[in-house]
């Protein structure tokens, strides 16, 4: 890392390829572990995520797009809304280099402080089911497992956790 102590701020248009290189870089270490690949789960989104999908998360849909970052980017997250409040943490990632420094707590706190702020009464995120110590990591910030879910395109069970919010 360097000298100056990474923040978060709002992503710009011209960071989105480099955003799109953090993504995938943090989400490929998950797909090693569960030895995904891209002809059994071509949507998984180590695989799938393009600079033109945030192009529109951040043009068409003018998503809060956040980043960590000093000299370069470090982390990365976008909220989406959906519906009844419920705000989706989508995309949060963190480069593996710079895993088990508390970025990712960091990037998450943030997350939840900007949901509220929306308006948000509940914040969920979805992980890969099998993915057991992110799954325990959200559960130790608070969030609760709330379902089960099997897609078309991917070789694993999605979960879904909830974080209530309190205003």
């Amino acid at each position: 890392m360097s000298t100056s102590e990474p923040r978060i701020r709002p992503v710009v248009r011209a960071e989105i390829p480099e955003c799109a290189a953090v993504i995938r870089a943090a989400f490929l270490t998950v797909a090693d572990e569960l030895s995904l690949s891209p002809k059994t789960s071509p949507r998984f989104t180590g695989f799938s995520i393009s600079e033109e999908r945030l192009y529109y998360h951040f043009d068409v849909e003018k998503r809060p797009m956040l980043a960590l970052a000093d000299s370069k980017i470090l982390g990365y997250y976008s909220l989406a809304p959906l519906h009844g409040g419920v705000c989706e943490i989508n995309n949060l990632a963190v480069l593996p280099e710079f895993r088990h420094r508390g970025a990712g707590s960091e990037l998450l706190a943030d997350a939840l402080s900007r949901a509220r702020g929306l308006g948000a009464t509940a914040a969920e995120v979805s992980i890969v089911d099998d993915n057991l110590r992110l799954r325990r990591w959200y559960e130790n910030k608070g969030f609760c497992y709330i379902k089960s879910e099997k897609f078309l395109g991917f070789a694993f069970t999605c979960g879904t956790m909830r974080y209530e919010l309190e205003h």
